[in-house]
């Protein structure tokens, strides 16, 4: 029997307690059940591969041109929040449901952006979470959300140490959410890499019941240099886009204004802050970012949200306060640290 789980997040601008309503949760609490992972292997591994996760499914639930409104997709995503009046296209609810979810915002209108030097913004519309890879930190999150060493590749030593016992944000994008990320931080790019794997639900109950899912699941990594020239000043910045269920690309596509001339992202190139970087295509993932040690101070808010009450699926898994904060892209989370600035 499949019971409803209830996870519960902290609205930023409100501070208001909501409650989430999870997406295909009882296909998710069925998927990543005792039952299917040990007994049904081969049925696992079959829905989470790349072949069936991004061609197969994503058809199924994004493509088919019936029109979104015929199947109530545009009534339940708004009903969790998506505000089709931020929209580039005015008729983006008669598209595909694929359409709505890669959908352009006017966000240099609808998501404001600090102008403060050696600020960093969140890199999307999503629910946040803060941790640290410093064990004595009340934040250690090593070996939950992600193996470290897998996250960045067992092969990047240079990136490894560079970030060893730095800070982690870990932003997850809900079906709802507008799907483009944005830069972070002002840098230069200085690596930029794909590692394969699999294509697990970003859903809090298979984070929980898989245990390190984020390092499993293909993934791009960029990392953004900011002590240059107009840099944002708090050191190299680990930029970590991951894919999900249903979840078959991601796509470079930095534009320097609005969403004008995409470019694809190569080492060297200078990226500002705010401005889009990718986009999902399509479906609910996950960007990670890493920090350096002692590089930046995190927003009072989110660190007090994070112990509040509440009930979360994470901190029953993990047994520690994980409650995850509503951010919007583009929003302040960090400074940089005063030691450094």
């Amino acid at each position: 029997m499949i019971h409803t789980i209830q996870h519960q997040y902290v609205e930023r601008n409100t501070g208001q307690l909501c409650t989430e309503r999870l997406c295909s949760d009882g296909f998710i609490q069925f998927l990543y059940s005792e039952p299917v992972r040990e007994k049904a292997a081969w049925l696992f591994r079959l829905l989470t591969s790349h072949r069936l996760s991004s061609q197969l499914l994503a058809l199924l639930n994004f493509d088919l041109p019936f029109g979104a409104k015929r199947f109530g997709v545009v009534r339940f995503l708004q009903s969790c929040g998506m505000n089709l009046h931020e929209c580039v296209d005015p008729d983006i609810a008669k598209r595909t449901v694929r359409a709505i979810f890669e959908r352009q915002i006017r966000y240099w209108e609808c998501r404001p952006m600090p102008q403060t030097p050696g600020t960093v913004v969140a890199p999307a519309d999503a629910r946040l979470v803060l941790g640290s890879l410093q064990q004595q930190s009340h934040f250690f999150i090593k070996g939950k959300f992600f193996a470290y060493e897998e996250l960045l590749g067992e092969h990047q030593q240079r990136w490894l140490q560079a970030f060893a016992g730095g800070d982690v944000v870990i932003c997850r994008l809900t079906p709802e959410k507008y799907h483009y990320t944005h830069c972070p931080v002002s840098g230069v790019v200085r690596d930029i890499y794909e590692l394969p794997g699999a294509h697990h639900s970003c859903h809090p109950t298979a984070t929980v019941a898989l245990a390190t899912p984020f390092s499993k699941n293909r993934r791009v990594v960029t990392i953004i240099d900011t002590d240059v020239a107009y840099g944002s000043g708090v050191g190299l910045v680990a930029m970590i886009e991951v894919v999900a269920l249903m979840v078959g690309n991601i796509v470079q596509c930095y534009s320097e204004v609005k969403y004008k001339q995409p470019q694809q992202i190569l080492p060297g190139m200078f990226l500002k802050v705010g401005q889009p970087k990718s986009v999902f295509r399509p479906g609910s993932s996950t960007v990670v970012m890493l920090l350096q040690a002692g590089r930046v101070q995190f927003a009072q808010d989110l660190l007090c949200n994070q112990t509040g009450p509440g009930i979360s699926v994470f901190s029953q898994g993990f047994r520690t306060p994980l409650m995850e904060t509503e951010v919007r892209v583009r929003s302040y989370i960090a400074t940089q640290s005063r030691l450094t600035s």
